[in-house]
């Protein structure tokens, strides 16, 4: 039941739908009551031949009565106690949301997308069933138990009621061990399950490499295994979950023939009279439901409770980056100073940059060059606090981003990532994902600076074709330039292109660097490149190798060290100077 006390910041703040619920279930317990109560005053006039027709029509008027009021009160409290079970679901399915979209990209390197799938709707689902039914079970089998018990004792025998009670304590020790079994299995059961849904996600992702290198079979038998897994650790559970019916099964009946036997010999010593025996049976009947929702909720309880201990351990994973005490409102501006001793990733030894000290001033354009893994683009998350440095530090305008609050410090800055994710909406939501309420012609507007305009309107849909999952729909180079688009329309202070034009030809990629060029103009821009024509503009380069600055300058002033830049810069022009011939045969 430790569930139910972990629960109780909703139940408070719900209290009045629930005291309403509870109120009602009470009030259906006691109606209960009342049919037997009748049937046993009508059976003891008929023994006594002295029932009349207007008597047996009033009985059957208090019966029908009786079951209108009930039907009246289970509506009622299935719509308070139900309905306030389903938004607890929403409030915590509201609060992982924005928990997931407060940690780190740290965070996201431990756990699979599929698992925090999973929390969301099997646990939360599972959570659910505990604030509806849990309580139900809980109420109605705590207040009809000891409504009946209590009319049998006071107004039959409490002899007899004491006798039918005696096979309760076994039921007690076998539910409670029943859920304690039933809430490890359940634990195991759910993680299996998110095992497979993880595994769902990534070959529907990943579908066309699957087929790329013709491993649909080998897919296939990874998921019949993983289900295989999963129907085995559920059958596991349904093992428990089967033994809860036939265990009180055996105790009713037990009570049961305790209640005929006994109350047989009571009848023929005329301690009790035949309507009473009637009676005190159907009231019997009256807790088997009280005894079957014990079962009913040790189930529930359990199942929600080891749901609610994977949420709650979701839950309470802080986020590795946060906003320090009295951090700053103002969005910040001005030159960016980068100060980096050492920076490594979280639970990881190596090295990924040292001795980063650098200076770009307001309004001009850095360009970061160097092979791959060299930490061109963690020099950019750093900047969006992605990652928190321990040794060193970074300001814009002279003010430390530490300093400033998360939300400020990322609405001066836009970003356009490596990966180009995009969502499964239209082209139109997807460029204005930062401000949904852009109008077409802004829309468009970037969308011609990004050189993405012309292949847009001659898609059938144009603005509003929906690019599928993660862009599926779109080329290499589309999926980029729609980045960047959506990159501009923020208009944001300081811009980072992060190797976002590896997918276009020299004369797009010429295009959009003369379009930044111009509209950018006094405001900052970072590229992370490793086609060095896309920084050649630059007023600045950088040369990376191994996480350190190993030249940097101007392009012209590069070439002139015939360094590392030189020959990369001579690679790469002998590589376009290959694929013209070849284009020219």
């Amino acid at each position: 039941m430790r569930v139910f006390a972990e629960l109780m910041w909703f139940f408070k703040a719900h209290r009045r739908d629930y005291a309403v619920g509870v109120l009602f279930i009470i009030m259906g317990s006691a109606l209960s009551l009342v049919p037997p109560a009748v049937v046993g005053v009508v059976i003891n006039h008929l023994t006594n031949h002295t029932m009349t027709w207007r008597f047996l029509l009033a009985a059957l008027g208090v019966i029908f009565g009786t079951a209108a009021v009930r039907y009246g009160t289970g509506y009622l409290w299935r719509v308070r106690v139900f309905g306030g079970s389903i938004r607890l679901a929403t409030e915590i399915r509201d609060k992982l949301y924005a928990h997931f979209t407060k940690l780190s990209p740290e965070f996201y390197h431990h756990h699979r997308i599929g698992d925090l799938m999973a929390h969301a709707t099997n646990d939360v689902q599972a959570i659910q069933e505990t604030a509806g039914s849990g309580v139900l079970t809980l109420v109605d089998s705590i207040t009809m138990g000891a409504m009946v018990v209590a009319t049998m004792a006071i107004t039959i025998s409490w002899k007899l009621t004491v006798i039918c009670l005696l096979p309760l304590p076994l039921m007690a020790f076998a539910v409670t061990r029943y859920g304690r079994m039933l809430h490890d299995r359940f634990m195991v059961a759910q993680a299996a399950f998110s095992d497979i849904n993880d595994r769902v996600q990534e070959y529907v992702s990943g579908i066309r490499v699957v087929r790329a290198f013709g491993q649909e079979q080998w897919e296939r038998r990874t998921f019949v295994d993983l289900s295989r897994d999963v129907v085995q650790k559920n059958v596991a559970v349904a093992k428990i979950d089967a033994l809860f019916d036939p265990t009180i099964s055996v105790i009713v009946g037990l009570s049961y023939f305790l209640a005929v036997a006994v109350g047989a010999v009571f009848v023929v010593q005329k301690t009790m009279n035949l309507g009473n025996l009637t009676a005190f049976t159907l009231y019997l009947g009256e807790l088997i439901w009280p005894m079957l929702a014990f079962g009913f909720l040790f189930n529930t309880v359990e199942r929600g409770s080891a749901s609610w201990d994977r949420v709650k351990t979701l839950l309470a994973i802080e986020p590795t980056v946060v906003n320090r005490p009295e951090a700053l409102l103002a969005t910040p501006s001005g030159g960016i100073r980068f100060d980096i001793d050492t920076f490594r990733y979280p639970e990881s030894d190596r090295l990924v940059l040292e001795n980063i000290h650098l200076y770009v001033p307001e309004g001009s354009t850095l360009g970061i060059v160097g092979r791959t893994g060299t930490g061109k683009t963690t020099l950019m998350r750093l900047l969006l606090r992605e990652f928190d440095l321990k040794n060193g530090d970074i300001s814009i305008g002279g003010t430390s981003i530490y300093d400033v609050e998360l939300e400020a410090l990322r609405s001066a800055i836009a970003y356009a990532p490596q990966d180009d994710f995009l969502f499964s909406m239209s082209i139109h939501g997807n460029i204005a994902f930062q401000n949904p309420d852009a109008s077409l012609s802004e829309v468009e507007r970037v969308a011609r600076l990004a050189d993405v305009h012309d292949d847009i309107v001659r898609f059938q849909d144009g603005y509003e074709t929906v690019v599928g999952e993660r862009g599926v729909t779109l080329s290499g180079g589309q999926k980029q330039r729609v980045s960047i688009a959506r990159a501009l329309l923020q208009d944001a202070e300081i811009l980072l292109l992060d190797d976002t034009l590896s997918a276009v030809d020299a004369r797009t990629e010429a295009t959009i660097l003369g379009a930044l060029k111009e509209t950018r103009q006094g405001r900052t821009t970072l590229i992370a490149t490793h086609r060095l024509s896309a920084v050649e503009h630059a007023d600045q380069i950088i040369v990376l190798e191994d996480g350190c600055i190993v030249e940097r300058g101007a392009h012209e002033e590069l070439l002139r060290q015939d360094g590392r830049y030189a020959e990369m810069w001579g690679r790469q022009q002998l590589e376009s100077l290959v694929e013209q011939g070849g284009a020219a045969l």
